[in-house]
């Protein structure tokens, strides 16, 4: 029986290139989204891999926990067994606290924490059944705070902290739980980041950072990773026999996040966030 893996936020970016490098890998790719009607892209990249067959495309919006609890009951349901599930929809946040409503913030934390766990735990239950993987794909922004990216990282940080916490619960009934984390990705995240280029002259004091910030943000992604390549990493992790908890998707990725982990006073990345927006 083909095993069978869940897949959010596949629309584009590296939740698409994913469900395509999984299909490809011979899962059976259940792969959600918030609106269906952008499915196109994926539909199409499945059939020029040759994998269409292998792409079973469902609307999911990870901030409704009583549809994410319908959707995983369903595609137990309809394959028999849930082996997988990589958690991979989120949204980006831009601003500063002082500048941002509490609310922004707060809805950041819905898409990018709640809605991991919202599909989660309704599908932790298959996965122990399978002793299956539970993959989810933070970002470098889950280990490293970056300025302007309170919300981001904190959710991300969240995340992070959860699954880190859980591993070893789980890997006591044969679930691996891996965190993936990419550094710049070149994908359809850096045009929906949640920032108006309007917060540029409303920003005040923090005016000069945010603008050094931004322009940081653009050179970075002129070098990022593609999504395929991330993507790459991430189905590693689906079908390696002992995953790892964490994992990154790149030497810039592996880079960035050692020096925070051997950064016990948090001097040396103050020095380097800091210096982005000097």
């Amino acid at each position: 029986m083909t095993d069978t893996v869940l897949v959010t936020g596949s629309s584009t970016g590296i939740g698409l290139a994913t469900a395509v490098a999984a299909a490809q890998a011979g899962w059976q790719v259940v792969a959600t989204m918030r609106d269906t009607s952008k499915s196109s892209a994926l539909l199409k990249a499945a059939a020029d891999a040759g994998v269409g067959d292998l792409i079973d495309v469902r609307p999911l919006d990870v901030t409704d926990a009583d549809a994410a609890a319908a959707c995983v009951a369903d595609v137990a349901s309809a394959y028999g067994r849930l082996d997988a599930v990589i958690n991979n929809a989120g949204a980006g946040n831009v601003g500063t606290l002082e500048q941002k409503p509490i609310d922004e913030i707060r809805q950041a934390f819905e898409v990018n924490f709640f809605g991991v766990l919202n599909v989660s735990k309704p599908a932790l239950p298959h996965l122990r059944a399978s002793a299956g993987r539970l993959i989810t794909v933070t970002s470098v922004g889950g280990v490293v705070g970056q300025p302007f990216n309170e919300a981001y990282c904190g959710a991300k940080f969240a995340v992070e902290g959860f699954m880190e916490s859980l591993a070893p619960v789980v890997a006591a009934h044969g679930v691996r739980v891996t965190v993936v984390e990419p550094g710049a990705v070149a994908s359809e995240f850096v045009t929906n980041i949640g920032f108006d280029p309007a917060q540029i002259e409303t920003a005040g004091p923090y005016t000069p950072q945010l603008r050094a910030y931004l322009q940081r943000v653009t050179d970075a992604f002129t070098t990022a990773q593609t999504s395929e390549e991330a993507a790459a990493s991430i189905v590693a992790v689906l079908t390696a026999d002992q995953p790892a908890f964490r994992v990154q998707t790149s030497d810039a990725a592996r880079g960035f996040v050692g020096a925070k982990l051997t950064d016990l006073d948090g001097s040396a990345v103050q020095s380097v966030t800091g210096s982005w927006i000097a």
